[in-house]
């Protein structure tokens, strides 16, 4: 009974010394001992990473495609880019020999409509595939029809003296001369014997400048649908940015302002260029 109070006295002891707090001295300084060893770190020189290449497209990415059509029955293959809009494909398909015209062909693939806002590359579309052609209802095709082009009518008429003339290259600004015709005020009574008479005023615009907007359109529509410019842009931001989630997010807002300049196919180009995604790929 006397080891079982001594025992249960030295637990309570214990378990009493064990709740009060800690206290160390300001000088204090723990035991090599007690410290972890550290380990040792070779110098090693770490390679620097290789330089990322981008894809860069080629004929070879071009896709032959067949448009075949039953009634009437007819098959054009055309080469095509996985890029390229609906709209463009048709527009390429109209320029062939009998085909139907842009705003009067449909075309399908197993049944479904392809839109014309969308890329290619959206559908299950491979190199060989066929895609049926069929013209709205209403509209009568004849690939038979063809009309005569230009080298065929300069043919025909080989033996008669014509000369073709370049056309003209396009105006900018205004097309006509604006005038002001001066009428004198209805509350001007002339003298007896005077008439008066309207005088014509003809203002030459000729030196007036063309707006910068009108000018440089054209220039600056050919310089940001580049992929080289916005990978130039993306290597600028991620070298201003620490966070590679704000130099994205820069580039981003950049190409969001610019994206009412560009097509549908030029933004793909782009993003492909420079490897950023955006909704639903555009």
């Amino acid at each position: 009974m006397a080891e079982q109070g001594e025992l249960a006295f030295v637990k309570s002891f214990v378990n009493a010394l064990s709740s009060q707090p800690v206290v160390y001295d300001n000088d204090y300084q723990p035991s090599p001992d007690n410290e972890l060893k550290k380990v040792p770190v070779l110098a090693i020189d770490v390679p620097p990473p290789p330089a990322r290449s981008l894809p860069v497209a080629t004929s070879s990415d071009a896709l032959s495609i067949t448009f075949k059509s039953t009634k009437p029955a007819q098959s054009y293959t055309l080469d095509v880019q996985p890029t390229d809009t609906i709209a463009q494909i048709k527009a390429q398909l109209a320029g062939v020999a009998g085909a139907p015209p842009v705003d009067q062909q449909r075309l399908l693939l197993k049944g479904k409509v392809l839109a014309d806002a969308k890329l290619l590359r959206e559908y299950a579309v491979k190199d060989g595939d066929t895609i049926n052609l069929m013209v709205k209802p209403g509209f009568i095709w004849d690939p038979s029809n063809v009309p005569a082009s230009a080298a065929t009518v300069a043919e025909e008429k080989k033996g008669e003296d014509i000369t073709l003339l370049p056309s003209p290259e396009p105006k900018r600004g205004h097309s006509r001369i604006p005038s002001v015709v001066l009428s004198p005020s209805p509350s001007l009574t002339p003298s007896p014997g005077e008439v008066l008479v309207d005088i014509p005023l003809v203002l030459d615009t000729s030196s007036i400048p063309l707006s910068p907007a009108t000018v440089s359109d054209s220039s600056y529509h050919a310089h940001i649908s580049r992929p080289e410019f916005w990978e130039k842009l993306s290597f600028f931001l991620k070298s201003e940015f620490s966070n590679p989630a704000d130099a994205s997010q820069a580039w981003e807002d950049f190409f969001l302002t610019s994206k009412g300049h560009l097509s549908v196919s030029e933004i793909a180009k782009i993003r492909d260029a420079v490897g950023v995604i955006g909704m639903a790929g555009t």
